[in-house]
């Protein structure tokens, strides 16, 4: 579904992603990890088409080449990017929001989908406004089930999150997973991989995706911490 080769960014003459290669299957969840500064978040963000960031190289999604294409083009063709801090939208109401950033549904359909996420008492309340970092979060889950994307990308969902926040999030992904649609979760930790269980895993360091592997390797980097990657990867 998703096939990155060789791709380059940087902001100014800052370079951040230094030739990232990646190809996600669909029906596939891969998970990236990496130390701060090592590009995760800039490949999401890259991925979404942010103006921010100069990017070289491909990215085909269903064989179409996105790069190039602006922001809502690529939420045409069935990308959705959560963030790890949601913005608030004061004087919007999540019913209005989702209502209008949707087709074809409603109402009553709408509030199906909202209590299988449990946020059907936000609906009437403005979007993100005076939620928790948990609640910021189930409520763009169930904007993301709402539009059935592609490729779903889930920037550091389980920032700022407690145990108990972190498995209805979790719970919530492993719902919009299925054999028709992709997702790229990025994450600091191996916590969120105990309750989301990937197909792939992959180490994102100083822009290059170095080393892939299945689950058991977000424990390996859990235990052993990222210095024995830099070590593999001098020798």
């Amino acid at each position: 579904m998703l096939k990155i080769s060789n791709l380059f960014t940087n902001i100014g003459d800052v370079k951040i992603l230094n030739g990232v290669d990646l190809e996600i299957g669909k029906g596939e969840l891969h998970a990236v990890m990496g130390p701060n500064g090592s590009g995760k978040s800039t490949l999401c963000h890259v991925l979404m088409g942010n103006p921010d960031f100069e990017a070289n190289g491909e990215v085909k999604l269903n064989g179409s080449e996105i790069l190039g294409k602006p922001q809502f083009e690529r939420a045409d063709d069935g990308i959705f990017q959560s963030y790890q801090y949601p913005v608030g939208l004061p004087g919007v109401s999540l019913m209005e929001f989702v209502m209008a950033s949707t087709e074809g549904l409603n109402e009553d359909e709408i509030v199906s989908v909202a209590k299988k996420f449990n946020v059907e008492k936000f609906l009437d309340r403005e979007v993100n406004v005076d939620l928790s970092g948990g609640e910021k979060k189930r409520s763009e889950l169930f904007q993301l089930a709402l539009k059935k994307p592609k490729l779903a990308l889930l920037d550091e969902i389980d920032s700022g999150l407690d145990i108990d926040a972190l498995k209805i999030v979790a719970n919530g992904v492993n719902k919009l997973k299925s054999k028709d649609n992709a997702v790229l979760v990025i994450t600091h930790y191996q916590r969120l991989l105990d309750h989301i269980v990937p197909d792939f895993v992959h180490v994102l360091f100083d822009g290059k995706i170095v080393k892939s592997g299945g689950k058991e390797l977000a424990f390996e980097l859990e235990e052993k911490g990222y210095d024995w990657i830099k070590e593999e990867i001098k020798s």
